[in-house]
């Protein structure tokens, strides 16, 4: 590699240190690693913000994606609707540990699946510690059971799990085919993991006095804005139907959240600020700066010779590197967030998708080369990977690192080592399980 590119990786390798660390917000770190490679002479600045012929810049489609959701989300959170979701859930479940547990966690997945793992967490964990402090149990394993089904839930949509916005911005997987090639395997995994909770759950002690005082909660009284929450519902239902017919109408799934946002904007004026106020603006930050360090690497080698000796390693064999891929990506998202793992595996397979096509010289452009039915398995196994390599250990995903600290501000902080009791035995034979489904979906 030339000078260059050095410098490239090594500017990577030092923010992504600094970000596993978790000392210094990850938004500060990312923008200032991007801005560096710019000022550097890395990588020039039109490259780095709208890309090449060769090199992705900034991902808008991903960043407007996120935006929209936020501001959907931000709109219907202060209608109630998810604190009604989750005492709805207790009182269905009679206020059993057990049941409230796998009530919860169905939720969670749920909407994660059609919102986002990260908002889900930050509206159903501060519920989840509130029911169980109330019970008079550690909320600690329930926040854990809670973002593993998060993640799982999160990995089955385009919209759900930031790594598969990514996958699709790239590759341009519709919302259906998430759910098409995701969905069965993660339905697999999620009844695993219901099983899961059975068995380590099963034996919670409760006290009587502390179910009935749960049992009172008025659902009702939750709901605060009822007008607001049908219009929410409304639109909703109008954006998740266009995400799934958007690769019918030519729409990319940004276009329609971002029109979902707007329609509801215009429906609810009076929270209109509020709702801009509460985005989350350093997840949008932290995106941005990753972009442009990941089309440095792009644009310096970086990435296109540590992608040429993963193929090496496996002498070009589809299943072995597909299985290579997915394990590479749970075991790295174990040691880092697994959203900067995707954007810089993103930019690897688009650079060996020549090496791996069967016949390169026949395709157009590189957009059809990376969809092409060689390569899609590569894009899967990158989407399971990252999905489930989030439940193994705390730093592993976005959505992980916000409930933990939701959690250590409620007083019950969650240390790496008592995540990974947890991950570890969840997350290996669900990784098995994605293995096995690969071979059997794609190379079978």
């Amino acid at each position: 590699m030339t000078p260059t590119a050095w410098l490239a990786a090594a500017i990577f390798i030092a923010i992504y240190v600094l970000i596993v660390q978790d000392r210094i917000p990850k938004a500060k770190l990312a923008l200032a690693g991007g801005v560096l490679m710019i000022l550097l002479g890395v990588v020039d600045q039109r490259t780095a913000l709208y890309g090449s012929a060769r090199v992705e810049g900034i991902d808008w489609n991903t960043i407007f994606l996120l935006l929209g959701m936020m501001i959907l989300v931000n709109i219907t959170r202060h209608t109630g609707l998810f604190d009604w979701v989750a005492i709805k859930t207790v009182k269905l479940a009679r206020g059993r540990p057990m049941l409230i547990l796998l009530g919860m966690s169905l939720s969670t997945a749920v909407l994660s699946g059609l919102l986002d793992n990260v908002t889900t967490v930050l509206l159903i964990v501060p519920t989840v510690i509130v029911i169980f402090e109330a019970l008079e149990l550690d909320p600690v394993p329930y926040v854990i059971f809670i973002i593993m089904a998060s993640n799982i839930g999160g990995s089955t949509t385009l919209v759900g799990h930031p790594p598969n916005i990514m996958i699709a911005s790239a590759t341009g997987f519709t919302f259906n085919d998430f759910l098409r090639i995701n969905g069965p395997v993660m339905a697999l995994i999620f009844i695993l993991f219901c099983g899961v909770i059975w068995w380590r759950m099963r034996t919670s002690d409760l006290r009587e006095e502390s179910r009935r005082r749960v049992m009172l909660m008025d659902e009702s009284r939750a709901i605060t804005d009822a007008p607001l929450l049908w219009r929410c519902l409304a639109v909703l239902a109008l954006v998740f139907t266009g995400f799934a017919v958007h690769g019918f109408v030519g729409l990319e799934p940004a276009t329609i959240a971002l029109a979902g946002a707007a329609l509801l904007l215009l429906l609810h004026t009076e929270g209109s600020r509020r709702a801009l106020r509460e985005i989350e603006w350093p997840t949008i930050f932290f995106f941005i700066g990753l972009f442009i360090m990941v089309a440095a690497l792009t644009h310096t080698g970086v990435v296109r010779a540590v992608g040429l000796a993963m193929v090496d390693a496996t002498a070009g064999n589809p299943l072995a590197l597909a299985l290579l891929v997915l394990w590479v990506a749970a075991i790295a998202a174990a040691l880092m967030d697994n959203i900067p793992f995707v954007a810089t595996m993103t930019a690897l397979l688009r650079a060996v998708a020549p090496e791996l096509h069967p016949d390169p010289a026949s395709v157009a452009s590189v957009e059809q080369m990376i969809v092409h039915e060689s390569i899609q398995p590569l894009w899967w196994a990158l989407s399971l990977g990252a999905g489930m390599g989030g439940n193994l250990a705390l730093i592993g995903a976005s959505p992980n690192l916000v409930a933990a600290g939701v959690a250590s501000r409620s007083g019950h902080p969650i240390s790496f080592m008592r995540f990974l009791r947890y991950g570890v035995p969840i997350t290996l034979p669900c990784l098995v399980i994605c293995s096995v489904y690969l071979w059997l979906r794609f190379f079978n």
